[in-house]
C-alpha cells in the first residue's frame, strides 16, 4: 500500500512537472478543470490533459492562436481567452471543438478583423466585446455567422471604419442603418466598369491610332508615285496591282 502511494504521489509530482507554470488542473462542479490564468503564457499550452472540460487562459499574453490549438481537446466544454494580446485566429483554430463546446470567451483582446470562417460549425455562445473591431462588410459577416453569448452584443465597438461618423459607436447600432456589404458591392462594381471603360478605351485609341497610321503610309506611298515620271509610275503602279492580286 506505501509503494502504492508513492508511486501514485510520484506520478502527480511528475504531472504537476509538465504542466507549465502557474497553470494546475482542479475539479469544479463535477467537471475537469485546467487554470492557467495570470500565468504569463505567450502561446496555448501543449500538455493540457485531454478529458479537460473547462479550460481558462485568460489574462496572459497569447497573441494568437494557430490551427488545431485545441484539437487534443474533444470534450472541451468552455474556453476562456479573455484579457489576451490576441490579434490574430488562424482558419481551423477551434477545429475539433463544434460538438461539444458551448462557451468561447474572446473578450478584451486585440483583435481587428477576423474571418467568418474561422467559427464555421462552432455551437458555442462566442464573446467578441471590448477588442478594437474595425467595421466593415468583414466583421458584419462575422456577427451574422456566430452565436454571441447573452449580453456581450453591446461590447462590440468600432473602433475604426471607412466612415467617421462610426467610430465609437456599437456595431449593431451601426448596421442598423448601414450595409457595409451593400456599399462593399457597390464599390466593386463601380471599380469593375472604370476597369472595362479603361481596357475599352485603350482598345478603340489603338485602332484609332493604326488606321491613321495605315492611312498616313498610304498618303506617303501615293505621293511617292505621283513624284515618279509617267513610265516609271505606271510601271510601279503596275507592281502594285499585281502583288495586291
Amino acid at each position: 500500500l506505501l509503494l502504492q502511494s508513492l508511486l501514485l504521489l510520484a506520478s502527480c509530482l511528475r504531472s504537476a512537472a509538465a504542466f507549465p507554470k502557474g497553470c494546475y488542473p482542479s475539479e469544479e462542479e463535477g467537471l475537469k478543470t485546467f487554470r492557467c490564468s495570470n500565468a504569463r503564457l505567450t502561446e496555448v499550452p501543449r500538455d493540457i490533459p485531454n478529458d479537460t472540460n473547462k479550460l481558462y487562459l485568460d489574462s496572459n499574453r497569447i497573441p494568437f492562436l494557430p490551427r488545431d490549438a485545441f484539437r487534443d481537446l474533444p470534450l472541451l466544454l468552455e474556453l476562456d481567452l479573455s484579457h489576451n494580446a490576441i490579434t490574430s485566429v488562424e482558419s481551423g483554430a477551434f477545429r475539433g471543438l463544434a460538438e461539444h463546446l458551448h462557451s468561447l470567451d474572446l473578450s478584451s483582446n486585440r483583435l481587428v478583423s477576423v474571418s467568418k470562417d474561422t467559427f464555421s460549425n462552432l455551437k458555442a455562445k462566442v464573446n467578441l466585446s471590448d477588442n478594437p473591431w474595425r467595421c466593415d462588410c468583414r466583421l458584419q459577416e462575422l456577427i451574422r455567422t456566430v452565436d454571441l453569448a447573452a449580453g456581450s452584443s453591446g461590447g462590440i465597438m468600432c473602433d475604426s471604419s471607412a466612415q467617421e461618423e462610426h467610430v465609437g459607436k456599437a456595431f449593431l447600432q451601426v448596421i442598423a442603418d448601414t450595409d457595409f456589404c451593400n456599399v462593399y458591392k457597390k464599390t466593386t462594381d463601380i471599380a469593375m466598369l472604370v476597369t472595362m471603360f479603361g481596357w475599352f478605351a485603350m482598345v478603340i485609341s489603338y485602332l484609332v491610332y493604326y488606321v491613321r497610321q495605315n492611312q498616313e503610309d498610304a498618303r506617303r506611298h501615293l505621293e511617292y508615285l505621283k513624284s515618279l515620271p509617267s513610265k516609271q509610275r505606271r510601271s510601279e503602279e503596275s507592281s502594285t496591282i499585281s502583288t495586291v492580286v
